[in-house]
């Protein structure tokens, strides 16, 4: 046995083992993306990069055997930032979208294809778990809002973009009308009590995660019934009355303490919740600043004054959200403030020093030209846009087809790809290192495999399994230097490329540069959480 230092913890590894292998043998993960264990290291990506403390040189952990007294930094600043850059410099010329534009587009970032694929599959419940995974009332929003995903969706410069608010609004419709309307299960009682005082969009989406966080609540409303400028700013024709009511009757039944005709706006009443509750959240609506500062608050221009990545008062404990600290703002964007002040409630309930959205990385291809559009229409059907006439709704075939005509611009490997999560884990900014980008396409149209050379890093991992597994024609690099490319010899396809290990390959491949043409991604099981959002995400390129 051979015995080395990783970060000053010794072990015993075989001979032969590299690095990776024994800070595997001490449980540590150092990253990879270029290498495949039962297969000879490239030592391309650099991301497994570590210190030599001996000679104080930087090696490649896969490709660097072990040695006695081998003494390794893995876990420094230093190694970090190498690792960042060599992430950074990836990022420059990757061209994909780890997620869609309309998801960015919509401030609760809902996992929009994920949803359309479930329409179109007609599992029509795992759709509502997805909406209401980010939007607490996807039915009273499938209505009044102004569709700000609809702007985001990139369909929209070709023919029009994917009817999302209208299907959306299908599902929670379909949901409501059926015998057991989904009610999400909620975390173990924590302990803490929470006021909300208003009912609009904000405060009902506070509730709404707070409660499946585990936290119990207490609606203080001024009025006889709970929905705020949801009953006094949207019309009975826009809004029907028994929609809110259903999606409100929802959220109560999560099990929401109700204080109706209670006003609260004099600081001995605030004072009194702060006494009797673990924390307050302020969701009353437009607030003059004079009105504010009689609650014993501090006053902005337009209303209550936060903390901008917090949602926090100049008040310990006390919060506030929607219109009451911007003046005016689209009902999605309440229902935002909503989720993500309740993830912030969540930490302060928990005791966390610092309270943060955090950040969650994400690669963009940003702005599209009319050939690249091209592309994605050759992936997708060619069903023109339709929307339901006012107060009418979509069959199941409508509702499947114009599910369809969504391009899936989420990564396929979303949430499993290598790049993306080593990125995040790194801080990596995808715009560090600005560069002209190649043209997005997408070659094996004619094939069950797909290949994106935007996304390819070169690491060879596919020609290795296809040449151990001796395909007859296999996949190789041509060209030279910084224009080397992964293709099919002999001007083949991908099918004949790839005739016994095409999943192999694409499983290795670190970045979903190879796909099956079914692109879509499997279900996922959510998990029960309030769901993490970013305010500021750093991402390479803009809509």
């Amino acid at each position: 046995m051979v015995k080395v230092k990783i970060d000053s913890r010794e072990v015993d590894v075989p001979p032969g083992s590299n690095i990776i292998d024994a800070a595997a043998a001490l449980g540590v993960e150092i990253p990879t993306l270029c290498y495949l264990k039962g297969y000879e290291a490239s030592n391309s990506c650099q991301v497994c990069t570590v210190k030599d403390r001996r000679t104080g040189r930087l090696i490649s952990a896969c490709g660097t055997k072990v040695v006695e007294g081998m003494d390794i930094d893995n876990e420094t600043e230093e190694i970090n930032d190498v690792r960042r850059t060599a992430l950074e410099l990836l990022l420059s010329e990757h061209v994909g979208d780890c997620r869609a534009p309309c998801d960015f587009a919509c401030p609760a970032h809902m996992d929009i294809p994920l949803m359309l694929q479930q329409i179109s599959d007609e599992h029509l419940r795992d759709a509502i778990i997805t909406v209401k995974e980010d939007i607490a009332l996807p039915a009273v929003l499938g209505r009044v809002c102004p569709k700000p995903c609809e702007k985001g969706c990139r369909r929209k410069d070709a023919d029009g973009p994917v009817a999302i608010c209208d299907l959306k609004r299908y599902v929670a419709d379909v949901d409501l009308a059926s015998e057991s309307p989904y009610l999400p299960p909620c975390k173990p009682d924590s302990g803490k009590h929470v006021a909300v005082v208003g009912s609009g969009p904000s405060g009902l989406a506070a509730v709404y995660y707070l409660r499946r966080a585990g936290h119990a609540c207490t609606f203080i409303e001024k009025n006889e019934l709970l929905g705020g400028r949801l009953r006094t700013e949207e019309s009975e024709e826009d809004l029907p009355r028994d929609v809110l009511d259903a999606e409100i009757h929802q959220i109560v039944r999560l099990g929401v303490g109700l204080r109706m005709n209670q006003p609260i706006s004099e600081k001995h009443q605030l004072d009194a919740l702060c006494n009797e509750f673990d924390a307050v959240v302020l969701a009353i609506g437009k607030t003059p600043p004079e009105a504010v500062e009689q609650l014993g608050i501090r006053a902005s221009r337009k209303g209550i004054d936060v903390d901008s990545e917090t949602y926090s008062t100049n008040r310990r404990g006390v919060f506030a959200i929607g219109n009451s600290l911007r003046g005016s703002g689209m009902v999605v964007r309440s229902t935002a403030d909503g989720k993500e002040a309740a993830y912030i409630i969540n930490q302060f309930l928990a005791g966390e020093r610092k309270l943060s959205l955090g950040y969650e990385f994400s690669s963009r291809i940003g702005r599209v030209e009319s050939g690249e559009i091209r592309e994605f229409l050759a992936g997708s059907i060619t069903a023109t846009r339709t929307v339901p006439e006012h107060g009418a709704n979509y069959d199941q075939h409508e509702a499947a087809e114009q599910s369809d005509r969504c391009f899936d611009c989420t990564c396929s490997s979303h949430g499993n790809c290598r790049l993306e999560r080593w990125s995040e884990y790194y801080g990596a900014n995808p715009n560090r290192f600005p560069r002209e980008r190649r043209p997005y396409e997408v070659i094996g149209r004619e094939s069950s495999v797909l290949f994106e050379p935007g996304k390819c890093i070169k690491c060879e991992l596919c020609i290795k399994i296809a040449q151990q597994a001796q395909e007859p024609l296999g996949l190789t690099f041509v060209g030279r230097g910084f224009d080397v490319l992964l293709t099919v010899p002999f001007d083949g396809v991908m099918d004949e490329a790839l005739t016994k290990v095409a999943a192999e390959c694409i499983e290795a491949c670190p970045t979903a540069a190879l796909s099956f043409a079914e692109r879509r991604r499997p279900p996922v099981l959510v998990q029960l959480a309030i769901p993490s959002t970013a305010k500021s995400e750093q991402t390479s390129g803009s809509l």
